[in-house]
């Protein structure tokens, strides 16, 4: 497994919301590349990027922001939030995206998911963020009726990277994943997934990496930023170096 610190962007600064909660965020680090420095001298992988503004505008906001991330980095970054067009994914993949996550647009339009997913292999995935099961778009502040496993298993044949699940009420309250939904939507399709919202302790990570279902990956960014879980030794229970 992966893990994939995260790095939310409002107003140019790295931040962590609470539940979605625009109006609850804590600003971390000014500096977002800075930041994204850190853990990558930290040792991490991977790079989750989110576009808080941009999920909210339906086009990028902070993409100073990202640029200077990938200016100051070098391992693969995904980035999710206002991107809702296919000018919008090949201009962020000619930048140097590793990945771009589709997560409004595939409840509202999912054949862009596919016609993307099919013109770059391997660089788009779907973002799923649920409450209780139903999926909630647009910066999570619009509920649908859609079933989050019924909207994963509608792109099983689309060739998207991953799906990227979201348990909102978990995200950024330190409280746990929802370690079963995650592993009971990993169960129902084939494409990876990679578990979202509310990784806070090694326990958590240990109780995702042993669930049983082939996770991807797990995203964590508050935990890392309090100091609530340490990075290096979060990389290595993924790895399987740290038992637990």
């Amino acid at each position: 497994m992966i893990l994939y610190p995260a790095i939310d962007l409002k107003d140019g600064q790295a931040v962590r919301l609470l539940r979605g909660e625009m109006d609850k965020a804590t600003v971390f680090n000014d500096d977002p590349a800075a930041q994204a420095s850190e853990f990558v001298a930290a040792g991490c992988e991977w790079l989750h990027l989110v576009d808080l503004n941009g999920a909210f505008a339906g086009e990028p906001v902070n993409a100073g922001a990202v640029e200077a991330i990938l200016a100051a980095t070098s391992v693969p970054a995904q980035l999710g939030g206002g991107i809702r067009d296919m000018a919008t994914i090949e201009r962020w993949l000619d930048k140097g995206l590793r990945r771009v996550i589709l997560g409004t647009v595939a409840v509202e339009n999912p054949d862009l998911v596919r016609q993307a997913a099919r013109a770059f292999p391997g660089q788009v995935a779907v973002g799923i963020d649920a409450r209780g099961r139903r999926v909630a778009t647009r910066g999570w502040a619009e509920e649908t009726e859609v079933e989050a496993t019924d909207l994963a298993r509608s792109f099983e044949d689309a060739g998207v990277a991953a799906i990227i699940y979201t348990d909102i009420d978990r995200d950024g309250a330190m409280q746990g994943p929802n370690v079963a939904a995650t592993a009971a939507l990993a169960r129902a399709v084939s494409i990876p997934v990679i578990a979202s919202g509310g990784v806070s302790r090694i326990d958590d990570l240990i109780a995702l990496r042993d669930c049983g279902a082939p996770l991807d990956g797990a995203i964590s960014g508050r935990a890392l930023y309090d100091g609530a879980l340490d990075l290096a030794e979060a990389l290595a229970v993924l790895r399987g170096d740290h038992t637990g």
